[in-house]
């Protein structure tokens, strides 16, 4: 993790990095940066998080990354000195765009892809702001470890940034390998990893050992009893066989609420509603015989806040609300920007009317490890 400088936002009781995508660029082509916003690594950020609030092209939003990553670490006359002789794009990773930004931002200056974007930086959802801001983390994130598209580290810096307390890192588990699941040994790697960031934020945010740990064909888990133990959270989804019989998938989900390493039921019926993925019908279940299990065993239902996701259905979500559940409102995130889509879950968990401490985000840190330790 590169070195940060840190400036507190008038007004917030956060500490935000300059480099933060949730700084508060004064947007406005050509307009002079104020000394918090000045910058081209904090450019080149905000414009990478901003582009995936808005689902834009993956490629196209690693290209600012990536020239963020490169200039970095070199000293601020070289980044300058360059600007000034057009070099920029001799250096590996930046191309024309990227460093037309990085001369207008070392130059004070909004470039003009920013002051674009900014436009689009108010709430991605409206009804439940309230409810958001009492939002305290994400129990569901996802690194390049598996199918996220950076590296663990940016996404720990980004929830940082947006104010949560915690973060729980949930990269797949073994089976579903078309995501790059981990392996026990693979998971074991990462767990140190976490504690080296843990480490190196000095405890102003916890980054959470997690998983999001497939729930196999017979109910039970992929992945050992020995390593969900070593855990701090887990989320368990179903990602296949989807149209199994609804008596069967029932059982499925059930068996894996009744493991007490779980926590968190995943995006419920698996449904897909709009998005480059095409659509997806919901699976078939008992929905009362699932959320039942859920209240007794006090395992979180999950309120996916990806767009193309909607899940549970409003109809479902309804009836975890009224059978007693507990709830997760989570980003599912798979690129920093996407850690923004609480935004979603909060104005749906709102206009359901959940009381909010029955969602276990809205908890401090502390009192969610209990709950997610309590039946081991």
């Amino acid at each position: 993790m590169g070195s940060t400088l840190w400036a507190t936002r008038p007004g917030d009781r956060r500490t935000v990095p300059v480099t933060s995508p949730d700084a508060p660029h004064g947007a406005v082509e050509g307009e002079k940066l104020s000394e918090v916003q000045r910058g081209p690594v904090a450019t080149l950020r905000r414009i990478a998080f901003l582009m995936e609030r808005q689902r834009e092209e993956s490629r196209r939003i690693e290209a600012f990354r990536k020239a963020a990553r490169t200039i970095l670490p070199l000293p601020e006359d070289e980044v300058r000195q360059r600007a000034e002789a057009g070099t920029l794009t001799d250096l590996a990773g930046i191309g024309p765009s990227t460093a037309a930004v990085i001369t207008d931002a070392v130059n004070g200056v909004v470039p003009e892809r920013l002051a674009r974007l900014e436009k689009t930086a108010g709430p991605l959802a409206t009804g439940g702001e309230e409810l958001r801001a009492r939002l305290r983390g994400d129990l569901h994130s996802h690194s390049d470890w598996s199918d996220g598209g950076s590296p663990l580290e940016e996404m720990a810096m980004t929830a940082m940034e947006l104010g949560h307390d915690y973060l729980v890192l949930t990269d797949h588990s073994p089976r579903l390998r078309v995501a790059n699941g981990l392996s026990a040994e693979r998971l074991t790697r990462q767990l140190g990893v976490v504690d080296a960031v843990n480490e190196h934020l000095g405890g102003t945010f916890t980054l959470l050992k997690g998983i999001e740990v497939d729930i196999l064909d017979d109910g039970s888990l992929d992945q050992t009893p020995e390593m969900l133990g070593r855990l701090d959270v887990r989320v368990a989804s179903v990602h296949s066989k989807l149209r199994m019989d609804a008596s069967a998938m029932t059982r499925r989900m059930v068996g894996a609420v009744r493991n007490p390493h779980t926590n968190v039921l995943g995006h419920c019926t698996g449904r897909l509603v709009t998005g480059n993925r095409g659509t997806r019908p919901q699976s078939q279940f008992d929905a009362t015989a699932v959320f039942t299990a859920c209240a007794e065993e006090g395992v979180a239902v999950e309120i996916n806040s990806r767009p193309e996701r909607r899940d549970p259905p409003t109809r479902l979500l309804e009836l975890a609300r009224d059978l007693g559940c507990l709830f997760s409102i989570d980003s599912d995130a798979h690129a920093p920007g996407q850690l923004d889509m609480l935004d979603f879950g909060a104005a749906r968990a709102t206009e359901a009317g959940i009381d909010p401490d029955r969602i276990v985000t809205t908890w401090e840190r502390d009192r969610l490890l209990e709950w997610a330790a309590r039946r081991l």
